[in-house]
């Protein structure tokens, strides 16, 4: 069953800024790992694009990572009816203003713009808050106005900041992390989980990476060899020449 839950990169005004100097986590992605990008892509259909579309993208280009236009019809597309669309969502500007303030953005180039370690960590920091009209808030994003979409699956944490000086007067701030509730997931297959799906952000900024890096090498080589080619008639040409 399709889940119908809120954004999933909704911040004040939509705006993806970094907060506060909290430390990013390396993104652990492979995007040659097509098992993870196929996971990532059910995340994504499942909770990213009830609110936000990725109109760069078409379905069909998904046979890239593996999957079958089949699969993709079956499992994938619920706001499209051929496998040639793009990835749009229902949700019209008009209303997405009116619901959150600014319309939800286009993912298309997400983790270009914002890199995969700084989504890879913030979509593993929300903690709970009463403070905040929806309850929820992030440490990479101080007072985010996104709720945590993925929270089920994580379950409910606690945040406590915890500011120490030293001797020298020196002030640092200590991020204590406390599980309220338990989620569907584990610590490690909810990271999981959030590594797919990054992975596959990542992939939705460029799918023909993986292509044009190959072709790259064959061309380097080719230039290579030429180049050597190149020199030695150069040579022969001009070896009577003083």
């Amino acid at each position: 069953m399709r889940k119908i839950l809120a954004a999933l990169l909704l911040g004040p005004g939509f705006a993806l800024a970094a907060g506060g100097g909290y430390p990013l986590d390396r993104a652990p992605i492979d995007p040659r790992d097509l098992v993870s990008l196929q996971g990532g892509a059910r995340t994504f259909a499942n909770y990213c694009l009830n609110c936000h579309g990725a109109q760069h993208m078409r379905y069909n280009r998904l046979k890239d990572i593996g999957l079958t236009e089949s699969q993709i019809r079956d499992n994938l597309m619920f706001a499209a009816d051929k496998v040639g669309d793009t990835m749009k969502v229902a949700l019209t500007a008009k209303d997405g203003k009116a619901w959150f303030g600014v319309p939800p953005p286009d993912l298309s180039v997400i983790a270009r713009s914002r890199s995969a370690d700084w989504l890879y960590t913030y979509l593993r920091s929300f903690y709970r808050d009463d403070t905040t009209a929806t309850g929820w808030n992030n440490a990479v994003f101080a007072n985010v106005a996104m709720p945590h979409v993925l929270w089920r699956l994580q379950g409910e944490r606690d945040l406590e900041i915890v500011a120490q000086a030293d001797k020298s007067g020196h002030e640092s701030v200590e991020r204590i992390w406390k599980q309220r509730t338990p989620g569907t997931q584990g610590a490690v297959e909810y990271d999981r989980t959030v590594r797919d799906l990054v992975n596959f952000l990542v992939y939705l900024g460029e799918p023909a990476a993986q292509s044009r890096k190959s072709i790259g090498i064959v061309v380097l080589f080719v230039l290579g060899v030429l180049f050597v080619l190149a020199y030695a008639m150069k040579k022969a040409f001009w070896k009577d020449v003083r």
